[in-house]
């Protein structure tokens, strides 16, 4: 019996694991640059509706064990996420996007991982799915985006981690060209290419093609009523 329990701890270290990247859904405190061009009330209502159906549609799928990394760290144990039983929780810490992705792929246990943003409209379980099944024959993989960014990174972290973010210029046309350059000489795989939402010609894309899902304007109980935020950038 205990031999048979520690075979089924090492099945769950070895896990493959999903992070999904999320910031409290506050006002004024997600998709800035957005809220510039559409209005903070409309961007926020945007991103707590992708941040809802990212859970949604990946959490529960029994191929990989998913968690979400949250910042401010102070909003770990907010009442706005979904109950710790359906996805568990951890800080995504300081620094730039780099390093709190570092943190995040140092700390987790043994076994592939593949972190993802939640403001991707158009993510759905079959892209996760395809971007491990890559990871399995390469060091990293990577979701390019439109923009010279991309979505989604993951590292298999055996033999050893990899340190792909160091100098990364991120958010502008470069991140996805830097990180290459970081890993190169690794045998790098590619995912899907999907987009995400900073401006308003992002927004009338991706509702002109989207599920109608991302863009209804329903309450959801896992995340907060408009409010002000409160980091005040």
């Amino acid at each position: 019996m205990a031999r048979r329990r520690a075979k089924a701890k090492r099945r769950t270290n070895f896990s493959k694991r999903l992070v999904i990247m999320a910031k409290s859904p506050v006002l004024g405190g997600v998709k800035r640059r957005l809220g510039r061009e559409i209005g903070e009330v409309a961007a926020l209502r945007f991103y707590r509706s992708c941040l809802t159906h990212a859970v949604l549609r990946l959490a529960s799928d029994p191929r990989w064990r998913c968690m979400l990394a949250i910042a401010p760290d102070r909003d770990v144990a907010a009442g706005f996420w979904p109950p710790r039983g359906r996805i568990a929780r951890l800080p995504q810490g300081e620094g730039d996007l780099g390093r709190r992705m570092q943190r995040l792929f140092r700390r987790l246990p043994p076994g592939p991982v593949i972190v993802v943003g939640s403001d991707i409209p158009a993510i759905y379980p079959h892209h996760v799915a395809d971007a491990f099944r890559r990871l399995g024959n390469a060091d990293a993989v990577l979701g390019p985006a439109p923009d010279g960014g991309y979505w989604l990174v993951g590292l298999k972290r055996v033999p050893k981690l990899l340190a792909p973010f160091a100098g990364v210029r991120w958010s502008g046309p470069h991140a996805l060209a830097d990180t290459l350059a970081n890993l190169d000489g690794k045998r790098v795989a590619f995912a899907a290419t999907l987009s995400d939402v900073d401006t308003a010609e992002d927004f009338r894309a991706a509702r002109a093609a989207g599920s109608r899902l991302i863009f209804r304007a329903t309450p959801s109980r896992q995340v907060p009523a408009p409010a002000r935020s409160r980091t005040g950038g």
